[in-house]
C-alpha cells in the first residue's frame, strides 16, 4: 500500500483534471449555480414589476425540468406506447426518441439574454432600417387585457424582420415566445434563439409522436400563462397576400386545458414599404416553389454593403415599416369547443382589416393601373382617391401629403421599379412582378 507507483506526467495531469472537475460537479459548482439563478430571480423579480404583463413561472423554469414534465406527461407517454406499437420497436427506443423530440423543442429562456440583448437588438435594427409606425392604441390595447390571461398575438408573416419588430414592440408588455423553423437551426443561431424564448418545431414533420410532444409543449405553454406570438400562415408570403392559415399551432392553442384561465388572442397586422427578402420570395413564388435560394455570402455582402454606406452617412432607410395592433378577442368567445378553422379564419380577417395603409404599397397599386405617365399633382390626386376609398383612411397622416407621396416616388425610382418618362412617371416594365408584390399587401382593400 506504501509503494511507489510511477506514472507518465500526461497520464498524472490527465487524472489531476478528472478529480478537480468531479470535486467541482458535486461541491462548487451546484452551490455557484445556485448563488447566480438567486440573483437571476431577484432580477427577474424586479423586471416584473416594470412589465405590463410579468413572465410567468413556466417560462423560467429549469429547461431540464421542463423536458422532464414533458416526456413524462401521460398523452406523451401514451404516444410513445402507440409508437412503439405502430412501428414494432421497444419502448425504451420510443421515449429515446420522443425525448430528442423534446430537447429539440423545449426552450432554454434567458431573462438577461431576452431584455438586456434581445430587445436592444431588436431596437437597433429595426430603427436603423425603417422608419417604425405603431398603432395609436397598441399600448392601450395590451393594457387592456385581464392580468391573468394568456395573451397570444397572432400575426401575419411578410418578412424575417416580424421577429425584430414585434419583439421590439411588445417588450415592455412581456417576453414572447416563437415557433421558428428549421431555418433557425443552425449553430451558433440556435443557441441565441433558445435563449430568446423561441422553440423549433419542423414544418413538414407529419409523425405522430413528434406532433404530440409539440402539441403537449405549446398546450402546457398556454396553461401556464407564456405570451406567445403565432404566425398563422406558416410561412413568408411568397407575394404579398395574406395567405389562407394553417391549423396547427391554433388547434393545439384551443386542446388546452383551459377551466381557470382565459386566452386572448391579438392580431396583428404588418407591413413594409420595402421587405428584404422581397427578390427571393418574388423568384419563389414565380418558380411555384418555397425553395428559397438566399445565399448566405449574397447576405453578408448585402450587409456589409449597407453598413459601409451608414459609415459614410450615406445610407437611406427603407421607408416605413407599420405594426397595427387589432382588438383583442376571447377564445372562449367562440364556444365551449371552438371550430379552429373558423377561428383561424376570423382572426386572418381582423389581420387584413388592421393592415397599415402605406404610401409605397398604394403607389404600387396607382402604377400599376395607370393608363400614362402620371406628374407629382396626378400622383397626389390618384393617391387622395385610392385613400378614400378604404374604412382605415383615417390612419394616413395627412399632415405632410405631398412630402410622403414624393418619398414614396423616390423609393420606386431607386429601385428602379418606375422609371421618368418626361415630366411623369410609368412602371418598368420588367419590374410589374414586384410592383404587384407591394400591390398585393393592400390589395383586399379594393378588389371584391
Amino acid at each position: 500500500m506504501t509503494q511507489v507507483v510511477e506514472l507518465p506526467l500526461w497520464l498524472f495531469v490527465v487524472i489531476l483534471l478528472f478529480a478537480t472537475v468531479t470535486a467541482l460537479s458535486h461541491f462548487l459548482l451546484p452551490s455557484v449555480r445556485w448563488f447566480f439563478r438567486r440573483r437571476l430571480e431577484k432580477a427577474v423579480e424586479r423586471l416584473n414589476t416594470r412589465l405590463t404583463r410579468p413572465i410567468e413561472p413556466f417560462k423560467l423554469a429549469r429547461r431540464h425540468d421542463m423536458i422532464q414534465r414533458l416526456i413524462y406527461d401521460p398523452q406523451v407517454s401514451q404516444a410513445i406506447v402507440d409508437h412503439a406499437r405502430k412501428e414494432g420497436v421497444p419502448e425504451n427506443v420510443a421515449f429515446e426518441q420522443a425525448r430528442r423530440y423534446a430537447r429539440e423543442i423545449v426552450p432554454s429562456f434567458s431573462a438577461f439574454a431576452y431584455f438586456s440583448f434581445g430587445i436592444r437588438l431588436a431596437r437597433f435594427l429595426a430603427n436603423a432600417l425603417y422608419e417604425v409606425r405603431t398603432g395609436a392604441h397598441n399600448a392601450a390595447l395590451i393594457k387592456s387585457i385581464p392580468a391573468d390571461a394568456t395573451v397570444i398575438f397572432v400575426m401575419n408573416h411578410r418578412s424575417n424582420m416580424d421577429y425584430m419588430l414585434v419583439t421590439y414592440l411588445a417588450g415592455e408588455a412581456s417576453a414572447l415566445s416563437y415557433a421558428v423553423g428549421e431555418w433557425a437551426r443552425v449553430w451558433p443561431l440556435s443557441r441565441l434563439i433558445k435563449s430568446m424564448g423561441a422553440y423549433f418545431i419542423r414544418r413538414k414533420s407529419r409523425g405522430a409522436l413528434y406532433r404530440k410532444v409539440l402539441a403537449r409543449y405549446v398546450q402546457m405553454a398556454t396553461e401556464g400563462g407564456v405570451t406567445q406570438a403565432i404566425f398563422p400562415e406558416g410561412g413568408l408570403s411568397l407575394n404579398g397576400k395574406l395567405m389562407p392559415p394553417k391549423m396547427g399551432l391554433l388547434g393545439y392553442v384551443t386542446e388546452a386545458d383551459l377551466e381557470n384561465r382565459d386566452v386572448v388572442f391579438v392580431p396583428v397586422a404588418i407591413n413594409y414599404d420595402r421587405v428584404l427578402e422581397d427578390r427571393v420570395l418574388i423568384a419563389a413564388d414565380r418558380a411555384g416553389t418555397r425553395r428559397f435560394r438566399a445565399r448566405i455570402s449574397v447576405i453578408l455582402v448585402f450587409i456589409l454593403r449597407k453598413t459601409w454606406l451608414r459609415i459614410r452617412g450615406k445610407f437611406l432607410r427603407f421607408g416605413e415599416a407599420a405594426v397595427v395592433f387589432g382588438e383583442p378577442v376571447l377564445l372562449r368567445d367562440y364556444g365551449p369547443k371552438p371550430d379552429v378553422d373558423v377561428l383561424a379564419q376570423d382572426l386572418m380577417r381582423r389581420i387584413a382589416d388592421e393592415m397599415p395603409l402605406l404610401f409605397v404599397p398604394l403607389m404600387a397599386r396607382i402604377m400599376l393601373l395607370a393608363q400614362g405617365p402620371l406628374d407629382q399633382a396626378s400622383l397626389e390626386d390618384a393617391m387622395r382617391r385610392l385613400i378614400a376609398r378604404t374604412k382605415v383612411s383615417d390612419s394616413i397622416d395627412h399632415a405632410d401629403f405631398s412630402a410622403s407621396v414624393a418619398k414614396a416616388r423616390e423609393h420606386l425610382v431607386q429601385r428602379s421599379f418606375i422609371t421618368r418618362v418626361g415630366d411623369g412617371y410609368v412602371a418598368t416594365v420588367d419590374e410589374r412582378p414586384a410592383l404587384t408584390y407591394y400591390a398585393n399587401s393592400v390589395a383586399h382593400f379594393f378588389d371584391g
